[in-house]
């Protein structure tokens, strides 16, 4: 018989609602291969909301400060607290894995180890953990789905049926941000497509900044992500897509059931991709390292060697092959 663990703390320190999301299916393979655990997620707001009412998750547990060292302090707060009998993290810094490997029964603190450049983030995690007989077979094959409570998903179909109602054409959101500017797709690749969607009939929805000289489209009403899921399950729920570069909300669009097309520049997309449809631009640049993405020589700055002006990789994603793959989806 496999082992089963009662107490079991899940750690994601790295600071992203996508890397959270992208650990969610292995948070709910252990709570299946667990039943009755007392399962902790130990994560950064304001991607903790998105596990809160979470059947499988027990409690969520987020640093209390923001100053240097917060993240350590919650870990070893956490084992003080309740002494698990497995912990598995995503985290690697500030001496956190030796914490974990001290504090708890048992632990498994790296799941980044030895990546394939082209195996997908979250079905390694996965892979590792069936390895160390954390988790069935049928678990590696799990997606992202982020649990939408009653009253996430009614004010979510509230927002949309009140922008939209129920269209002749599918509604189009559009996730005109990202965190990182190296992530971005050109402004001007927006507008345009923008522009093609709304002369094909499709009401057009935003989340992100809007430029009040160049709008793109109807913003979503500002909300909590529960409720930004519920309004993406929404869209969904119409046939519609949400499109957008490599970052948490097109994540969270596509863990709510929304159909996707997800931009992809400096990461690559066939290890970091939605599961939709993921478009990768200059898939040949020399610069691109799949399982080393933090030493690119454009990441921290968004300055490309190839185009001084924008990330070379984005702009060559045209609008014409993004609105195909939005109407096709």
């Amino acid at each position: 018989m496999p082992e089963t663990y009662a107490e079991i703390l899940v750690v994601d320190l790295l600071g992203g609602i996508g890397d959270l999301l992208m650990l969610l299916p292995a948070v709910h393979g252990l709570a299946r291969r667990n039943p009755g655990a007392r399962l902790r997620v130990l994560t950064h707001d304001p991607g903790a909301d998105l596990v809160r009412g979470d059947p499988a998750v027990a409690q969520v547990v987020t640093p209390r400060h923001g100053r240097p060292g917060a993240e350590r302090e919650a870990v070893a707060a956490a084992l003080a607290a309740r002494r698990p009998d497995l912990a598995v993290s995503t985290t690697r810094y500030d001496g956190i894995p030796e914490l974990l490997a001290a504090g708890a029964g048992r632990a498994v603190t790296n799941l980044w180890r030895d990546p394939p450049p082209h195996q997908p983030v979250g079905e390694r995690y996965l892979e590792i953990l069936h390895a160390e007989g954390l988790l069935d077979a049928a678990d590696r094959s799990a997606r992202p789905r982020v649990h939408l409570t009653g009253a996430a998903r009614r004010a979510g179909e509230r927002a949309v049926a009140r922008l939209v109602g129920e269209p002749l054409a599918p509604p189009v959101v559009l996730v005109t941000d990202a965190g990182m500017a190296v992530k971005r797709w050109p402004g001007r690749h927006w507008r345009a497509l923008a522009g093609a969607l709304a002369r094909r009939g499709h009401p057009v929805l935003s989340v992100g900044p809007v430029d009040p000289a160049a709008p793109l489209g109807v913003p979503l009403p500002r909300a909590g992500l529960p409720t930004l899921a519920g309004q993406f399950a929404a869209v969904g729920r119409r046939g519609g897509v949400v499109v957008g570069p490599d970052t948490g909300p097109v994540r969270l669009a596509a863990a709510a059931g929304a159909p996707t097309v997800a931009l992809f520049g400096p990461t690559d997309a066939r290890r970091y991709g939605t599961g939709g449809t993921d478009l990768q631009g200059l898939p040949g640049c020399p610069h691109r390292r799949p399982t080393a993405i933090t030493e690119q020589p454009c990441w921290w700055e968004a300055r490309c060697p190839l185009d001084a002006a924008e990330p070379a990789c984005l702009a060559a994603l045209d609008v014409d092959t993004v609105l195909a793959a939005v109407t096709a989806r």
